[in-house]
């Protein structure tokens, strides 16, 4: 949120010093006039030196989006909530894309499905112990 607020001030400087020349279209992240974003400015300008600079390998910006949801989704993040942070307009975008991180729920669905069946068991073995 610290981040957000000193780039809030600052975009509020510019439009001051910039007065009738900022076209204040309400965005949080524009271009020096106030404009939108271009995307390939970014990758190239910003995204690549970035990935360069820290010795990442070359991937396309859209990847991000793509780990992203990957991630929320092996954190078992429900699927209807990727599905709207991502925007898809159905539920079956979202899982024909991102199905290939199922397999590797198996061991905590195992988990999860043993912690439910040891809490029964001694659920049931404290009702017996109290009857007798």
């Amino acid at each position: 949120m610290e981040v957000l607020k000193r780039h809030v001030r600052r975009q509020a400087e510019e439009k001051m010093k910039l007065e009738s020349l900022y076209r204040d279209e309400g965005l949080v992240f524009a271009s020096g006039i106030g404009m939108p974003l271009d995307a390939q400015n970014i990758v190239n300008r910003s995204y690549k030196p970035l990935l360069e600079s820290a010795g990442l390998p070359s991937n396309r910006f859209h990847d991000l989006r793509h780990t992203c949801a990957t991630l929320l989704l092996a954190k078992a993040i429900h699927p209807k909530f990727v599905q709207a942070l991502l925007g898809h307009a159905s539920i079956s975008i979202t899982m024909d894309l991102y199905s290939h991180w199922a397999p590797a729920m198996g061991d905590q669905a195992a988990a999860t499905m043993e912690d439910v069946l040891q809490e029964a068991i001694s659920v049931r073995v404290c009702r017996s112990g109290a009857r007798s």
